[in-house]
């Protein structure tokens, strides 16, 4: 049985990186692969996480598309927007960021903890990523879908083996990940461009 990550358009430890930023294509192609991701957890509860992710990553793609080479890293996407009124692009990668940043720590923490159900990893991702964001409605829609999340053993056997068959090369996707969303954050942060999104 091929395993997930031999599926998924572009790996997120293969994203190049440069003093000038993050690859915007290969960063979308790498985060199409979080959305295939939460098709293998199998519920509809699901939906409204990928369908918020997938459009973030077209937002972010319209923009790209314009100009491929003036926009080649993301970086370049968001000092372009800064101080304009349309900020869409700058606004979809936010809270793509955002949602690759729950994804990275629930499934981080579910690595580390390997007794954890991921129902479990995935609640404390919530609060410690997106919850602070969210809306009475918005953080229902989340909690349904923490308490739909498959068994441990059913998520890695949909992911193609057994924890131990998958685990090594899911690490480094993920820590991968991680260290791409720190990098946007960093920026975001510095320059304060998600001031008013």
């Amino acid at each position: 049985m091929p395993k997930f990550l031999d599926k998924v358009p572009f790996r997120f430890n293969d994203v190049t990186v440069t003093d000038a930023g993050i690859n915007t294509d290969e960063f979308l192609r790498a985060a199409q692969g979080v959305v295939m991701l939460f098709d293998k957890l199998g519920s509809a509860a699901f939906l409204p996480v990928k369908s918020d992710i997938e459009g973030n990553i077209n937002k972010v793609r319209t923009k790209f598309l314009i100009s491929p080479l003036q926009f080649d890293t993301l970086e370049k996407i968001i000092y372009a927007e800064a101080g304009t009124k349309d900020r869409t692009a700058t606004q979809g990668l936010l809270w793509l960021k955002r949602g690759l940043d729950f994804t990275a720590k629930g499934i981080a923490r579910n690595i580390a903890n390997s007794s954890e159900e991921l129902s479990d990893s995935f609640t404390d991702a919530y609060a410690k990523t997106l919850k602070e964001f969210h809306n009475f409605i918005v953080k229902g829609v989340f909690n349904l879908a923490m308490k739909a999340c498959p068994a441990r053993n059913d998520f890695y056997a949909k992911l193609g083996g057994s924890y131990e068959d998958i685990v090594g090369d899911l690490r480094v996707w993920v820590d991968a990940l991680q260290k791409l969303v720190d990098q946007l954050s960093e920026v975001y942060r510095k320059g304060a461009y998600d001031k008013g999104l």
